[in-house]
Parts: structure tokens; sequence; C-alpha cells
């Protein structure tokens, strides 16, 4: 059976993600609190770019576990098929 590697991201590449993610989440803060209007707009503002990321998070979450699940289930599949054929071939 093949050996699967797998590689996880380099610690610069999380840095850079973890800050690109606090910038954004500044910068929309910011900008919120600086548009002119009443603070009922402000709100809603807010409210939505919270639900915004949150859904964000979780749609990128889901879709991992997702690829991950099917990566699993091929591997279980290709170590069954793997099994069949040795046993034919003794």
């Amino acid at each position: 059976m093949d050996h699967y590697d797998i590689s996880g991201n380099s610690p610069q590449w999380n840095f850079f993600v973890k800050a690109a993610f606090a910038l954004s989440i500044a910068a929309t803060t910011i900008g919120i609190f600086l548009i002119p209007g009443d603070l009922v707009v402000k709100g809603y503002f807010a409210i939505s770019s919270l639900f915004m990321v949150f859904a964000t998070i979780t749609m990128s979450k889901t879709l991992r576990d997702q690829h991950e699940s099917q990566r699993v289930h091929n591997k279980i599949s290709e170590a069954r098929t793997s099994k069949i054929m040795n046993e034919l071939n003794v």
C-alpha cells in the first residue's frame, strides 16, 4: 500500500493568514465606526460583518471536513482493494 504524506503549512503561512484575518477585521471595524451615519446603520453593518465572518469560517471548515472525509474514504477503499487483490494473487 502507498504511503500518504500529509504536509502541513509553514509557520510563515500560518502567521500570514492570521495577520491578514486580524487586519481585515480591524479595517472593517474602523471603517464601520468612521462611516458617517446613525448608530442603527453602524450596528447593522457590524452585525452583518460578524455574520459574514462566522459564515465564512463555518463554510471553510465544512468544506475542509468534507474533503478530509473523502480522502479517508478513498484510503479505506484502496486498502480493501489491495487486500482483495493480494488474496487473489496468493
